[in-house]
Protein backbone atom coordinates (compact mmCIF):
# COMPACT_ATOMS: atom_id res chain seq x y z
CA UNK A 1 0.00 0.00 0.00
CA UNK A 2 1.30 3.47 -0.89
CA UNK A 3 1.76 5.93 1.92
CA UNK A 4 -0.97 8.40 2.80
CA UNK A 5 -1.23 11.68 4.69
CA UNK A 6 -3.13 12.94 7.70
CA UNK A 7 -3.78 16.66 7.21
CA UNK A 8 -5.35 18.98 9.74
CA UNK A 9 -8.91 19.93 8.83
CA UNK A 10 -10.14 23.50 8.51
CA UNK A 11 -11.78 24.19 11.92
CA UNK A 12 -14.50 26.25 10.22
CA UNK A 13 -15.11 23.83 7.33
CA UNK A 14 -14.10 20.45 8.72
CA UNK A 15 -14.56 18.60 5.41
CA UNK A 16 -11.73 20.64 3.88
CA UNK A 17 -8.00 20.81 4.56
CA UNK A 18 -6.85 23.68 6.75
CA UNK A 19 -6.04 26.51 4.29
CA UNK A 20 -2.46 26.68 5.54
CA UNK A 21 -1.82 23.15 4.26
CA UNK A 22 -4.09 23.28 1.21
CA UNK A 23 -1.25 23.72 -1.37
CA UNK A 24 0.50 20.62 0.00
CA UNK A 25 -2.73 18.62 0.01
CA UNK A 26 -3.38 19.63 -3.60
CA UNK A 27 0.12 18.48 -4.56
CA UNK A 28 -0.56 15.12 -2.92
CA UNK A 29 -3.89 14.73 -4.72
CA UNK A 30 -2.35 15.72 -8.06
CA UNK A 31 0.07 12.82 -7.66
CA UNK A 32 -2.65 10.33 -6.84
CA UNK A 33 -1.83 10.32 -3.14
CA UNK A 34 -4.24 9.38 -0.39
CA UNK A 35 -5.18 11.78 2.38
CA UNK A 36 -7.51 11.95 5.36
CA UNK A 37 -8.44 14.76 7.72
CA UNK A 38 -8.00 14.98 11.47
CA UNK A 39 -9.40 17.43 14.01
CA UNK A 40 -6.41 19.26 15.48
CA UNK A 41 -8.50 21.05 18.12
CA UNK A 42 -9.83 17.73 19.41
CA UNK A 43 -6.32 16.27 19.47
CA UNK A 44 -4.81 19.07 21.58
CA UNK A 45 -7.87 18.96 23.85
CA UNK A 46 -7.08 15.32 24.70
CA UNK A 47 -9.77 13.72 22.52
CA UNK A 48 -7.58 11.72 20.17
CA UNK A 49 -10.24 9.19 19.19
CA UNK A 50 -12.54 12.02 18.14
CA UNK A 51 -9.65 13.65 16.28
CA UNK A 52 -9.22 10.64 13.97
CA UNK A 53 -12.90 9.76 13.64
CA UNK A 54 -12.92 10.62 9.92
CA UNK A 55 -9.85 8.56 9.07
CA UNK A 56 -11.02 5.50 7.06
CA UNK A 57 -10.54 2.13 8.70
CA UNK A 58 -7.45 0.35 7.39
CA UNK A 59 -5.96 3.57 5.99
CA UNK A 60 -2.45 2.15 6.29
CA UNK A 61 0.93 3.90 6.61
CA UNK A 62 0.81 7.70 6.80
CA UNK A 63 2.70 10.89 7.40
CA UNK A 64 1.14 13.49 9.67
CA UNK A 65 1.31 16.93 8.09
CA UNK A 66 -0.12 19.62 10.30
CA UNK A 67 0.21 21.96 13.21
CA UNK A 68 2.75 21.34 15.94
CA UNK A 69 1.60 19.13 18.79
CA UNK A 70 3.21 18.14 22.07
CA UNK A 71 4.96 14.81 22.22
CA UNK A 72 2.30 13.31 24.46
CA UNK A 73 -0.41 14.48 22.07
CA UNK A 74 1.44 12.90 19.17
CA UNK A 75 1.65 9.64 21.15
CA UNK A 76 -2.13 9.78 21.63
CA UNK A 77 -2.54 10.39 17.89
CA UNK A 78 -0.38 7.37 17.15
CA UNK A 79 -2.43 5.14 19.44
CA UNK A 80 -5.80 6.36 18.17
CA UNK A 81 -4.66 6.01 14.55
CA UNK A 82 -3.39 2.49 15.14
CA UNK A 83 -6.81 1.51 16.45
CA UNK A 84 -8.19 2.46 13.01
CA UNK A 85 -5.57 0.50 11.08
CA UNK A 86 -3.50 3.59 10.36
CA UNK A 87 0.24 3.56 11.12
CA UNK A 88 2.27 6.73 11.53
CA UNK A 89 5.59 6.41 9.70
CA UNK A 90 7.24 8.45 12.45
CA UNK A 91 6.47 6.74 15.75
CA UNK A 92 6.02 8.67 18.98
CA UNK A 93 9.54 8.03 20.27
CA UNK A 94 11.11 9.27 17.03
CA UNK A 95 8.83 12.30 17.03
CA UNK A 96 10.00 13.29 20.53
CA UNK A 97 13.67 12.81 19.59
CA UNK A 98 13.39 15.11 16.58
CA UNK A 99 10.90 17.58 18.05
CA UNK A 100 12.46 18.33 21.46
CA UNK A 101 15.99 19.67 21.77
CA UNK A 102 17.23 17.17 24.39
CA UNK A 103 16.37 14.38 21.95
CA UNK A 104 18.53 15.67 19.10
CA UNK A 105 21.27 17.55 20.96
CA UNK A 106 23.75 14.69 21.34
CA UNK A 107 23.61 13.85 17.63
CA UNK A 108 24.34 17.48 16.66
CA UNK A 109 26.56 18.52 19.58
CA UNK A 110 29.59 19.35 17.41
CA UNK A 111 27.49 21.30 14.90
CA UNK A 112 25.40 23.50 17.19
CA UNK A 113 26.06 26.11 19.91
CA UNK A 114 27.04 24.77 23.33
CA UNK A 115 23.88 24.04 25.31
CA UNK A 116 22.70 23.29 28.84
CA UNK A 117 19.29 21.82 29.68
CA UNK A 118 17.38 22.55 32.91
CA UNK A 119 14.31 20.26 33.17
CA UNK A 120 11.19 21.69 34.80
CA UNK A 121 8.02 20.14 36.19
CA UNK A 122 4.70 21.33 34.68
CA UNK A 123 3.67 24.60 36.28
CA UNK A 124 6.99 25.05 38.07
CA UNK A 125 8.35 28.55 38.61
CA UNK A 126 11.43 29.58 36.65
CA UNK A 127 14.66 28.16 38.06
CA UNK A 128 16.98 30.63 39.74
CA UNK A 129 20.28 30.87 41.57
CA UNK A 130 22.86 28.14 41.13
CA UNK A 131 20.35 25.81 39.49
CA UNK A 132 20.38 28.24 36.58
CA UNK A 133 23.84 29.78 36.67
CA UNK A 134 25.88 26.62 37.28
CA UNK A 135 25.02 24.88 33.98
CA UNK A 136 25.17 28.19 32.11
CA UNK A 137 28.60 28.98 33.54
CA UNK A 138 30.16 26.23 31.45
CA UNK A 139 28.96 27.75 28.19
CA UNK A 140 31.40 30.65 28.07
CA UNK A 141 31.08 34.41 28.45
CA UNK A 142 29.58 35.46 25.13
CA UNK A 143 26.00 35.70 26.41
CA UNK A 144 23.12 33.25 26.35
CA UNK A 145 19.96 32.44 24.43
CA UNK A 146 17.04 31.12 26.49
CA UNK A 147 14.28 28.88 25.12
CA UNK A 148 12.35 25.76 26.04
CA UNK A 149 12.67 22.31 24.46
CA UNK A 150 10.86 23.47 21.31
CA UNK A 151 10.40 27.23 21.08
CA UNK A 152 12.16 30.51 21.74
CA UNK A 153 10.71 33.98 22.07
CA UNK A 154 13.07 35.61 19.59
CA UNK A 155 10.61 38.41 18.88
CA UNK A 156 11.05 39.52 22.52
CA UNK A 157 14.81 39.29 22.10
CA UNK A 158 16.05 41.59 24.87
CA UNK A 159 13.19 40.80 27.22
CA UNK A 160 12.80 37.02 27.11
CA UNK A 161 15.42 35.51 24.82
CA UNK A 162 18.93 37.00 25.04
CA UNK A 163 20.91 37.41 28.26
CA UNK A 164 24.22 39.25 27.74
CA UNK A 165 25.72 37.66 30.87
CA UNK A 166 25.06 35.57 33.97
CA UNK A 167 23.80 38.62 35.85
CA UNK A 168 20.91 38.99 33.36
CA UNK A 169 20.15 35.30 32.93
CA UNK A 170 17.76 34.93 35.86
CA UNK A 171 15.69 37.94 34.74
CA UNK A 172 15.45 36.73 31.13
CA UNK A 173 14.64 33.15 32.16
CA UNK A 174 11.89 34.28 34.52
CA UNK A 175 10.33 36.48 31.86
CA UNK A 176 10.54 33.69 29.27
CA UNK A 177 8.76 31.25 31.60
CA UNK A 178 6.12 33.88 32.41
CA UNK A 179 5.38 34.62 28.75
CA UNK A 180 5.37 30.97 27.70
CA UNK A 181 2.91 30.08 30.43
CA UNK A 182 1.13 26.79 29.74
CA UNK A 183 2.85 26.58 26.34
CA UNK A 184 6.25 25.92 27.94
CA UNK A 185 7.54 22.53 26.80
CA UNK A 186 9.83 20.37 28.92
CA UNK A 187 12.01 22.91 30.63
CA UNK A 188 14.62 25.58 29.98
CA UNK A 189 17.37 25.40 27.39
CA UNK A 190 20.32 27.75 27.76
CA UNK A 191 22.50 28.12 24.68
CA UNK A 192 25.78 29.94 24.17
CA UNK A 193 25.17 33.04 22.08
CA UNK A 194 26.88 32.95 18.69
CA UNK A 195 26.74 35.84 16.24
CA UNK A 196 25.27 34.80 12.89
CA UNK A 197 25.14 36.47 9.50
CA UNK A 198 23.08 35.93 6.36
CA UNK A 199 19.89 33.99 5.72
CA UNK A 200 18.82 30.80 7.46
CA UNK A 201 18.58 27.68 5.32
CA UNK A 202 16.04 24.97 6.11
CA UNK A 203 17.06 21.52 4.88
CA UNK A 204 14.46 18.77 4.61
CA UNK A 205 15.58 15.16 5.13
CA UNK A 206 13.64 11.98 4.33
CA UNK A 207 15.16 8.66 5.37
CA UNK A 208 18.53 10.31 5.88
CA UNK A 209 18.74 12.06 2.50
CA UNK A 210 18.35 15.77 1.82
CA UNK A 211 15.35 16.33 -0.46
CA UNK A 212 15.22 20.13 -0.39
CA UNK A 213 17.27 23.06 0.92
CA UNK A 214 15.57 26.43 0.81
CA UNK A 215 14.65 29.55 2.74
CA UNK A 216 13.32 29.52 6.26
CA UNK A 217 9.52 29.98 6.20
CA UNK A 218 9.83 33.17 8.28
CA UNK A 219 11.76 34.76 5.40
CA UNK A 220 10.62 32.86 2.28
CA UNK A 221 11.84 35.48 -0.20
CA UNK A 222 15.46 35.49 0.94
CA UNK A 223 18.06 33.98 -1.35
CA UNK A 224 19.98 31.14 0.32
CA UNK A 225 23.15 29.21 -0.43
CA UNK A 226 23.93 25.53 -0.06
CA UNK A 227 25.43 24.94 3.41
CA UNK A 228 29.01 23.74 3.39
CA UNK A 229 28.52 21.04 6.03
CA UNK A 230 25.85 18.89 4.42
CA UNK A 231 27.89 15.70 4.87
CA UNK A 232 28.28 16.26 8.62
CA UNK A 233 24.62 17.16 9.01
CA UNK A 234 23.59 14.06 7.05
CA UNK A 235 25.48 11.85 9.49
CA UNK A 236 23.86 13.58 12.45
CA UNK A 237 20.38 13.20 10.93
CA UNK A 238 20.96 9.51 10.26
CA UNK A 239 22.16 8.92 13.82
CA UNK A 240 18.98 10.55 15.12
CA UNK A 241 16.89 7.71 13.72
CA UNK A 242 13.83 9.73 12.67
CA UNK A 243 12.54 9.34 9.12
CA UNK A 244 11.43 12.91 8.37
CA UNK A 245 13.56 15.71 9.80
CA UNK A 246 14.31 19.38 9.21
CA UNK A 247 17.47 21.25 10.13
CA UNK A 248 17.89 25.03 10.19
CA UNK A 249 21.41 26.22 9.36
CA UNK A 250 23.06 29.62 9.26
CA UNK A 251 26.58 30.99 8.91
CA UNK A 252 28.37 32.16 12.00
CA UNK A 253 30.14 35.52 11.75
CA UNK A 254 33.45 33.70 11.23
CA UNK A 255 32.00 31.83 8.22
CA UNK A 256 31.40 28.48 9.92
CA UNK A 257 28.02 26.88 9.20
CA UNK A 258 26.02 25.98 12.31
CA UNK A 259 22.84 23.98 12.96
CA UNK A 260 20.64 26.18 15.12
CA UNK A 261 17.56 23.97 15.19
CA UNK A 262 16.37 20.49 14.28
CA UNK A 263 12.79 19.34 14.16
CA UNK A 264 10.31 16.70 13.10
CA UNK A 265 9.48 17.40 9.47
CA UNK A 266 5.81 16.60 9.88
CA UNK A 267 5.25 19.79 11.90
CA UNK A 268 7.85 21.98 10.20
CA UNK A 269 6.50 24.79 8.06
CA UNK A 270 7.14 24.74 4.31
CA UNK A 271 8.24 28.08 2.75
CA UNK A 272 5.44 29.77 0.85
CA UNK A 273 7.69 30.47 -2.15
CA UNK A 274 8.75 26.83 -2.68
CA UNK A 275 6.93 24.22 -4.76
CA UNK A 276 5.04 21.88 -2.39
CA UNK A 277 5.24 19.20 -5.06
CA UNK A 278 8.91 18.72 -4.19
CA UNK A 279 7.93 17.64 -0.68
CA UNK A 280 5.00 15.54 -1.90
CA UNK A 281 7.26 13.66 -4.32
CA UNK A 282 9.79 12.91 -1.60
CA UNK A 283 7.22 11.68 0.92
CA UNK A 284 5.10 9.66 -1.51
CA UNK A 285 7.99 7.56 -2.78
CA UNK A 286 9.16 6.13 0.57
CA UNK A 287 8.56 2.56 1.59
CA UNK A 288 5.74 2.28 4.08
Amino acid sequence: MTVGFLFCADPLRPRRVDPHFAPEALAVRDRGGRLALIDHDALVAGRAEEAVARVPDGFGPVWYRGWMVRSEQYAALEEASRARGCRLLTDARAYRRAHELPGWLDCFRELTPRTAVVPMAPGERAPSGERLTRPAGGLGEAGFVVKDYVKSRKHEWAEACYAPGLDALERVAARFVELQGEDLTGGLVIRRFERFTGAQVRVWWVDGEAVFAGPHPDSPDEAVEQPGIMGEVREAVRSLGARFVTTDLVRRADGLWRVIEAGDGQVSDWPATADPGVLADALLTVEG
